[in-house]
C-alpha cells in the first residue's frame, strides 16, 4: 500500500558538498498554477533546498494540462541538475490513463526524492446546508444530479477523489472543473457548487478563517491538523485517498548531482519550522531511499492507473 510506504519512510544523512556544483540558480519547474496546492507545497522547499544546497532554487510556474505541459518540458531540459521538477500522483501516475499522450513518459525522469502525500478535505461553503458526508450522501440519493462537485481541472486529484466518492456512495454528482483550485473555492464560498474534496495545503487558510467548512478528511484516521473533523470512511467504508508528491530531474542526470539532490531534501525535512508548517495544513513531509523511490514511482504508476481506468475516466 501507498500509506505504509510512506509511513516507513525514513530520512537520510546529507552528502558531502560537491565541490563544482551547483554553481549557479536550479530551476524547479512547478507545472502548476500559482497559488494552487502543488505550487504551495513546492515554494515552501525551494528555500530549505536553496539553504542546502547553498545556491538559489527559483520557482518556475509552468502549468496546464493537468501538469503535462510544465513535465514535459522538464523532460526536455538539460540533464544536468540545473533543472528539476515537481512530481505528482497525477503527473507521473494517473495522467498517463487519463491522457492518450501526455508528451511526457516516466522514463524521461530521474526518480530524486520523495517529498511527502496530501491529504484531502471534503469542504462545503460556509452557509451550506450540508453537515456530515451522511448528510451530503443522502441529498445525493434524494435528489440525483443535483449535487456539484467542483475540482481544480479535469484529472487532477479533486477531480478523482470526488469521482471517487461517486462511485463508492453510489450517488449521482455534477462534476464542475476550474482553471485552478482557487477559483473554485471563490464559488464555494459563494454556494454556487455543492463541495470540493481537495488537497489539505492551500484549503487550511481558508478553513481557519470560516470562509470554507470542512466537513471531513479524505484519510482512514482523523488528522492532527483537524482533530475534531472526521473521515469520510466513516461513512463510506473503505474510502480513501492521499496525493503524493516527489522531486525528479531529466534522465541522464549524473548520480552524483541526484543523490546531492536528494540528500538536500533530507536535508530540508530537519527544518523544524518546514515539518511543523507542512503538518498543519495536513502535508506528511517524509523521506525513503532514492532507489526504494525510484520503485514506489513504478508502482504507483500502475496502481493509480488501474483506478482510473475503472472508474472510466478520460481527458481525450
Amino acid at each position: 500500500m501507498a500509506a505504509a510506504a510512506l509511513a516507513t519512510a525514513a530520512c537520510a544523512q546529507p552528502a558531502a558538498v560537491l565541490p563544482d556544483w551547483p554553481k549557479g540558480p536550479i530551476t524547479f519547474v512547478v507545472p502548476f498554477s500559482p497559488g494552487g496546492g502543488g505550487d504551495t507545497i513546492a515554494r515552501s522547499f525551494a528555500g530549505p533546498l536553496a539553504i542546502a544546497l547553498r545556491t538559489s532554487v527559483v520557482v518556475e510556474n509552468r502549468p496546464g494540462a493537468g501538469g503535462n505541459l510544465g513535465t514535459a518540458s522538464a523532460a526536455r531540459a538539460p540533464a544536468d541538475g540545473n533543472t528539476i521538477v515537481f512530481g505528482t500522483m497525477g503527473t507521473m501516475g494517473t495522467n498517463h490513463a487519463l491522457y492518450r499522450k501526455t508528451g511526457h513518459s516516466i522514463d524521461d525522469f530521474e526518480p530524486v526524492a520523495l517529498l511527502g502525500s496530501t491529504a484531502l478535505a471534503l469542504v462545503v461553503g460556509p452557509n451550506a446546508s450540508v453537515r456530515t458526508v451522511a448528510d451530503l450522501v443522502a441529498q445525493g440519493h434524494r435528489h440525483p444530479g443535483r449535487l456539484s462537485c467542483a475540482s481544480g481541472g479535469n484529472g487532477t486529484v479533486s477531480h478523482l477523489a470526488c469521482a471517487l466518492l461517486q462511485q463508492m456512495s453510489g450517488i449521482e454528482v455534477n462534476h464542475v472543473p476550474y482553471k485552478s483550485s482557487s477559483a473554485a473555492y471563490i464559488d464555494l464560498m459563494e454556494d454556487r457548487v455543492s463541495f470540493m474534496i481537495d488537497v489539505m495545503p492551500p484549503l487550511m487558510p481558508y478553513i481557519a478563517s470560516g470562509r470554507l467548512r470542512a466537513v471531513a478528511v479524505s484519510t482512514t484516521q482523523r488528522l492532527s491538523a483537524l482533530p475534531d473533523t472526521p473521515t469520510i470512511a466513516q461513512t463510506v467504508p473503505g474510502y480513501e485517498i492521499v496525493s503524493w508528491d516527489g522531486l525528479f530531474a531529466p534522465k541522464g542526470t549524473p548520480a552524483e548531482r541526484l543523490d546531492r539532490l536528494h540528500d538536500a531534501v533530507g536535508t530540508a525535512l530537519t527544518h523544524a519550522e518546514l515539518v511543523k508548517s507542512m503538518r498543519s495544513r495536513g502535508y506528511m513531509a517524509a523521506e525513503m531511499p532514492r532507489r526504494d523511490f525510484a520503485d514506489f514511482v513504478r508502482t504507483e504508476h500502475v496502481r493509480m492507473g488501474s483506478v482510473v481506468r475503472k472508474m472510466g475516466i478520460s481527458l481525450d
